[in-house]
């Protein structure tokens, strides 16, 4: 006998808007999300941390309440408003004297997953578990999900019951990620928060955190659409096209001293990589390398050795310059350079902004490698971070400082972890964004062409600069420097590329 599922339409459907002046503008394709795991594990209540409303029925114990495969339509607006379509499964792992027995909430999950997959396709699948009631079902039910999808869907975990843990929430991921991973168990990523009801009476705490979890969420599900843009699509699917894995991308992060570069490397990563520092002191001493993974795409963030102005400490200064001529050399013979980063803490002088721009993209790069800015230490700013760049772009125009796109972050989580959050999500919106294997900015009128021709060739002192009296010329009309200053560095620079 075959298997029907039976799909019902929850009691609520978000309304539409028609006016939307003033709202975050839409992604317009649905991002499909299956919610799934034990009975009692919060996915229902998960469903309603979403919404932001009561549309999923919920119980108190530990017993299942959802009977059968339930939808639910909602918006997200983080950061672009984002029409999702929530599907509630039976719980697993239930007795026969369960809502639905597990053998058949089995059959129903796996069903669904294929139902999904001939009809529009599926972007992220989240396994729901208590953080207190782990057990050995978590490797079992993970199986059985990885079975159904291989490796052609990201599948989140979201580990509830946490209000009450401390420091915070994050405390169950950093003790239990090990056990995770040797049970052989990968995640495209995690969120770690309470479901519990805010109420009048509620602590202050528990709605900060509800807020926060509802933001942590919200987050993975762009992250994780990201990846997966297309879900799996096809009617039939031997013609379904699973991802290859593509090749590493290479991102030169530069800035100037205490921009707060290596700090963005641990919120592009998700972890502490880079060794970061609470003053303006500087912390990274020669470039490194860091290996970054996120979605379906592998990266290798180049930490340079932040700027300071020529003329303060003009040592520190031409050392700063020699070690990036030295990378960049490097990474033509890796494979080349895909993007650079430009890491700008917002209360930067644009004189000096304006001639660390030109030092990495007109001299180092020869204007052959797209560019874009990421503004730090945002945290405290009125209204939204966004409000960073209305207010200033215009300066930046003026000049002359062009990008092919930007992000106003905070990279110090502190007491801020929704903006935290949210920063990590735009980051990683613009790295991929821009080392998109399609096309790559070359500056000018923002023109975008193929990556295999903008790395064509040796890039620095190879393009507009050929000989010494160039580079001296270079260095004291664009970048400031003394005449005595820019020949010590040219000088460097022919020697190191005979070296």
């Amino acid at each position: 006998m075959s298997q029907t599922v039976s799909v019902t339409q929850g009691p609520e459907i978000a309304a539409r808007r028609n006016d939307t002046d003033g709202e975050p503008p839409y992604c317009t394709d649905t991002c499909n999300v299956i919610i799934f795991g034990e009975a009692g594990a919060g996915k229902s209540s998960l469903v309603n941390l979403i919404a932001r409303e009561h549309k999923a029925r919920i119980s108190s114990d530990t017993m299942g309440c959802t009977t059968e495969t339930n939808t639910y339509e909602t918006e997200i607006s983080i950061p672009l408003k984002l029409k999702v379509k929530l599907f509630d499964t039976a719980g697993l792992d239930e007795g026969p004297g369960g809502a639905v027995p597990n053998m058949q909430a089995r059959k129903v999950l796996k069903k669904l997953i294929q139902t999904l997959i001939m009809q529009g396709g599926i972007h992220l699948i989240m396994y729901c578990v208590r953080g207190e009631r782990v057990t050995r079902t978590l490797r079992r039910n993970y199986g059985l999900i990885r079975s159904q999808v291989k490796m052609r869907v990201p599948i989140a975990l979201v580990v509830t019951g946490l209000e009450y843990h401390e420091p915070d929430m994050e405390v169950w991921w950093r003790k239990n990620e090990r056990i995770i991973s040797n049970l052989g168990m990968t995640f495209a990523g995690h969120a770690c928060v309470t479901t519990a009801m805010s109420h009048k009476n509620a602590s202050p705490k528990l709605q900060e955190r509800r807020e926060e979890s509802y933001h942590t969420v919200c987050n993975l599900i762009e992250q994780c659409r990201l990846s997966n843009e297309i879900g799996i699509h096809g009617v039939n699917p031997r013609d379904t096209i699973k991802p290859t894995p593509s090749a590493i991308k290479n991102i030169v992060l530069f800035g100037q001293m205490g921009a707060g570069k290596s700090s963005l490397v641990n919120l592009m990563a998700g972890n502490d990589e880079a060794v970061t520092s609470n003053d303006m002191q500087r912390c990274t001493p020669h470039w490194k390398e860091y290996p970054v993974t996120f979605g379906s795409e592998s990266y290798k963030v180049f930490d340079t050795v932040g700027l300071v102005a020529p003329q303060l400490k003009r040592d520190e200064y031409l050392d700063a310059v020699e070690d990036a001529y030295k990378l960049i050399q490097h990474l033509e013979t890796q494979g080349g350079i895909n993007l650079l980063l430009f890491c700008i803490r917002a209360s930067e002088v644009p004189d000096t902004l304006q001639k660390n721009y030109r030092l990495f993209h007109e001299f180092l790069c020869d204007k052959k490698i797209p560019i874009v800015v990421v503004i730090t230490h945002l945290e405290h700013e009125a209204g939204t971070m966004d409000g960073w760049w209305k207010n200033n772009s215009g300066t930046l125009r003026d000049w002359n400082i062009r990008v092919a796109g930007h992000a106003c972050i905070t990279a110090i989580k502190g007491n801020r972890p929704i903006l935290y959050e949210e920063s990590r999500v735009k980051i990683r919106n613009l790295v991929k964004k821009f080392t998109d294997d399609e096309q790559a900015w070359i500056g000018g009128n923002n023109t975008f062409v193929s990556p295999r021709h903008k790395l064509k060739g040796p890039l620095v002192g190879n393009g507009s600069f050929h000989e010494t009296n160039d580079i001296v010329l270079f260095f004291t009309q664009r970048c400031g420097m003394s005449p005595d200053d820019a020949n010590k560095l040219a000088d460097r620079i022919k020697k190191d590329g005979v070296e």
